[in-house]
């Protein structure tokens, strides 16, 4: 069963709980979250501040669009090369 998903902004908030003076323990316990999954964010959003997250979804949002823009164009050249390969 799929838990609750946290936004990059909640985690980063969690996060700060635990730099605060807060164990680790505590706040896995507050949150509802397990340990492993409290490191697994440490790990990747450790040292990010707000705005760093919110410009890494940004990124990832622009990321995908152009892999999915690159794909199109790609299936599209393939399309054309085909046709043009074809004696008529």
């Amino acid at each position: 069963m799929k838990g609750k998903t946290h936004s990059t902004e909640e985690i980063i908030r969690i996060l700060r709980q635990a730099d605060g003076g807060v164990t680790a323990q505590s706040v896995c316990r507050k949150h509802n979250i397990s340990e492993q999954t409290f490191y697994r964010w440490k790990k990747k959003y450790g040292d990010m501040e707000l705005a760093d997250a919110r410009r890494l979804k940004e990124l990832e949002k622009e990321n995908a669009e152009l892999k999915k823009m690159l794909a199109e164009s790609m299936l599209e050249n393939r399309v054309l090369k085909e046709v043009n390969s074809k004696k008529w």
